[in-house]
């Protein structure tokens, strides 16, 4: 896909959302944030971020203090975006190496969790197959996969997120997905 066909969701209305955030206005801060919260949390908890959501409200924080250094489109800003989270998540991941948690048998830790157990199952059935599919990557190849596929980057932007090659993320995505489909057929 061409810089020209990447997903936009803002559309013409981008830089006057942009330029409202950088002005302070909480509108357009809600806005960007509506807009792609949900698809930089899908990413980062398909790469197991141990809280994603709280890594999404990380990135954001990061993105909302530099916007004011941000130039380019409505795309060069979701790869910007996707960059502040593929760095936060290989920053989490270092912490916790340093850190590991340690886990706990109290029980209140489980109060105020539930909810709709019919959906939550059915959720997680299709949830559980994702993850076992993404499983079978290698990191690198689902990293990657979820930047191309979840975070809808192109090749060049995802090889700038990343820090690899053009050919180096063409070559793990080729990889990634001669496995995928193997696994899935």
């Amino acid at each position: 896909m061409g810089a020209d066909r990447r997903r936009t969701i803002i559309g013409e209305d981008f830089e006057v959302v942009l330029d409202a955030a950088r002005a302070g206005a909480p509108w357009a801060f809600e806005r960007l944030y509506a807009d792609l919260a949900p698809v930089v949390t899908g990413y980062l908890r398909l790469q197991g971020a141990a809280e994603p959501d709280d890594l999404t409200s990380e990135v954001f924080l990061g993105v909302f203090a530099g916007l004011s250094s941000f130039e380019g489109t409505e795309p060069q800003f979701r790869s910007w975006v996707f960059t502040i989270a593929h760095r936060r998540l290989i920053d989490e991941r270092r912490r916790a190496a340093r850190r590991p948690a340690e886990p706990t048998d109290d029980p209140s830790m489980l109060d105020g969790l539930g909810g709709d157990a019919e959906t939550e199952a059915l959720d997680a059935l299709g949830l559980r197959r994702v993850y076992e599919l993404c499983a079978t990557l290698s990191a690198e190849q689902r990293e990657v996969l979820l930047l191309r596929i979840v975070g809808d980057l192109t090749v060049e932007q995802v090889a700038r997120a990343v820090g690899r090659s053009v050919g180096a993320v063409k070559a793990l995505q080729r990889r990634g997905l001669a496995a995928l489909r193997k696994k899935i057929e």
